[in-house]
């Protein structure tokens, strides 16, 4: 009965969802309040239909009731109650909801929290988000129902794929949605804008928090999949270039430059028509990330394999809304103004530097992702776009941003000194120096690009910090004044800090682990011990062990640290009987911020020696450290009072005489 329920919420969504798609906008359009009023009412009715879907299809997994397709297909009565929870989005239906859902959230909550909206951009932003609702209840509907019967219903299920069964898929798809999906709000702002006409400084002041929540998600969405991948898979790596990866680091490219232009435009109402454009085209990628996850064209552990006709519905969508927002952005936009002037050397200046830099690196990553699919299209060729490509490409582009990034906040508004900046950075710049000079000094072999590397991230890290020590006047007033200035800074300052250290303390672990990783690839034997970056690794043998859907051979080993300290660490190879999948559980031991990580490969055919793969990976934990240094620096911002999630309340004067489209 709950499954028809949930179904049955499912179709009034829809229902609501039309509503919504339609009478709003067109209250906007006559000036009619009751119309306009139905968008926020709509909107939390539809949410809450969504939920009780959702709650629906949960209950069936809990339940175990293989009554329904989607349930038989990915789950199994002894797989662990958190697995059959997250098993409800580790597949395309699921996922497909949730990815909804959280749409229809972020709706819900500008009608909640927007109050202070102009009414007619507030219902045309409900409008343009259920159309984006509608077209994927519609694809939910006719090509992916959750809630499909399977008659007669068999006794089991065929359990979820096995790399799926992870805390990691608890977290990281949640989150990864959270910030594809929330940078529908910053598109629906965009579009709602040309429809109504108005596109000003208020603008981008009610569109950032939204896009800088979208944007903390999506940062501990990525961060949580490498971070899974990296521990789940036994290949060591934390990054790979695979297309469904790029796929969500398209968009976070594009939104951190729309970040960035956004302030632009509120503080100096400039750069109007690119903010909307990046507004647009952000979620684009969003959407183009769904279409290759979804459509059958990729072939990767993170996509959904599915019918391909499933894709053409996709695509469908895609060219509707990316098709439909550029065309009219490229009929508004020649009523637009770039606002005000500014010298190339200033704040604006730079994040304009800071614009063109991260959107050149997003169209790279772009065409080193389509290109092998659209040359298999035209030619039948099969190529592949690896690690070398984007190494050769995209890091150039990066090293004269992270240049950059700290001398931004020290910059005036449209006219700013560059001499200047750079003197009061003098201690970044000393510290750059001297870890340029330690790594040369105390590693062996040409580390030239590393130590450089070193001295970039640390230039950034500290530029980050020497930013908040000047806005609080250290060293130029007495302490106790100095203190209590910092403690008076706004939030916001505090989050760009955090964030742009993040970015310092990613590239450092990047730049770590890439230069002094060593790896041992060995045959081991119980008693043997090998010596691997001068620790002693030693193999204490093999346990079988019995897990509630799996089986699975566990190594034992011993790790000797030169002084002597002992740490044990247990690999496993696990074998899940219902899919008949093997897969590999690493064993990690973390110190400080380095790793040593042990992955088992396959026994010899006597059962006597197995191969052992033991890498050193120093530093690497900053990798995600910095990623969720970056995430709290977006929360810190958001919970500056002067950058509510919400509208600013605008002076009565100003609500009485709007500005006029520019």
């Amino acid at each position: 009965m709950s499954v028809e329920l949930g179904h049955f919420a499912l179709v009034l969504a829809l229902a609501l969802s039309l509503v919504q798609s339609v009478l709003p906008p067109l209250g906007a359009r006559l000036r009619d309040d009751r119309l306009m009023a139905t968008g926020p009412a709509s909107s939390v009715a539809g949410v809450l239909l969504l939920l009780l879907s959702f709650a629906a299809l949960t209950h069936a997994y809990v339940a175990s009731d293989f009554s329904v397709v989607n349930v038989v297909e990915n789950s199994h009565s002894a797989k662990p109650l958190l697995y059959k929870i997250t098993g409800v989005w580790g597949n395309h239906e699921g996922s497909m909801l949730l990815w909804v859902l959280i749409l229809s959230l972020f709706g819900s909550s500008v009608a909640l929290f927007g109050r202070d909206l102009p009414p007619t951009l507030k219902a045309n932003v409900l409008g343009v988000q259920a159309w984006i609702q509608t077209a994927f209840l519609l694809f939910i509907l006719l090509t992916s129902n959750p809630f499909l019967r399977s008659v007669p219903a068999p006794p089991e299920g065929n359990d979820l794929n096995p790399v799926l069964q992870d805390i990691g898929l608890a977290i990281h798809p949640p989150l990864l949605y959270l910030g594809y999906v929330g940078f529908s709000i910053s598109f629906s702002f965009a579009v709602a804008a040309l429809i109504d006409g108005r596109i000003d400084a208020a603008w981008a002041r009610w569109v950032r928090p939204w896009t800088l929540l979208a944007w903390a998600f999506l940062t501990a969405g990525i961060a949580m999949g490498s971070y899974w991948a990296y521990y789940e898979l036994g290949w060591g790596g934390w990054w790979f270039w695979d297309p469904v990866e790029n796929a969500s680091f398209m968009p976070w490219l594009s939104g951190t430059a729309l970040l960035h232009s956004a302030l632009v435009m509120e503080k100096r109402s400039a750069l109007k028509i690119w903010t909307v454009l990046l507004a647009i085209l952000t979620f684009s990628l969003s959407l183009l990330g769904t279409f290759l996850v979804r459509s059958g064209v990729l072939t990767s552990v993170h996509a959904f394999a599915v019918d391909p006709e499933r894709g053409v519905f996709i695509l469908g969508i895609l060219c509707l809304f990316i098709g439909g927002s550029l065309s009219l952005f490229a009929w508004r936009a020649q009523a637009l103004e770039s606002g005000s002037i500014f010298a190339p050397i200033s704040r604006e200046g730079a994040l304009v530097f800071n614009n063109l830099f991260l959107s050149t690196a997003a169209a790279t990553v772009l065409v080193g992702t389509l290109y092998p699919l659209a040359l298999e299209v035209v030619t039948g060729t099969k190529i592949s776009v690896g690690a070398p490509f984007f190494n050769l490409t995209f890091g150039p582009l990066m090293v004269p941003l992270l240049l950059a990034v700290p001398f931004g906040p020290f910059l005036a508004w449209k006219r700013g000194d560059l001499l200047a900046a750079a003197q009061r950075l003098y201690v970044a710049i000393g510290a750059a120096i001297v870890a340029v000079v330690v790594v040369l000094a105390f590693t062996q072999g040409p580390r030239i690009l590393a130590a450089l590397g070193f001295g970039l991230a640390v230039w950034v890290i500290v530029g980050s910090l020497v930013d908040l020590a000047s806005r609080a006047g250290l060293g130029r007033v007495p302490l106790g004044t100095a203190w209590a200035r910092f403690r008076g800074l706004p939030r916001s300052a505090f989050g760009t800090a955090l964030a742009h250290a993040g970015v310092g303390a990613t590239l450092l672990g990047i730049v770590a682990v890439n230069s002094f990783e060593t790896e041992t690839v060995t045959t081991m034997v119980p008693g043997a011990s090998v010596v691997a970056d001068g620790q002693t690794v030693r193999f204490d043998g093999m346990t079988a062990r019995e897990g509630p859907n799996y089986r699975e051979d566990v190594g034992r080993f011993t790790l000797i640290r030169p002084d002597g300290a002992q740490t044990p660490i247990e690999t496993a190879r696990r074998f899940y009987p219902v899919r008949q999948m093997p897969t590999t559980e690493a064993g990690i031991h973390t110190r400080f911020f380095s790793q040593v990580y042990i992955a088992l490969g396959d026994s010899a055919a006597n059962g006597g020696a197995t191969v052992v793969r033991i890498w050193t990976k120093p530093m690497i934990t900053l990798i995600w450290l910095g990623a969720v240094l970056m995430a709290l620096g977006g929360v810190a911002s958001l919970s500056d009072r002067r950058l509510r999630v919400g509208a600013p309340a605008r002076s009565r004067r100003a609500a009485a005489s709007p500005v006029p489209a520019e």
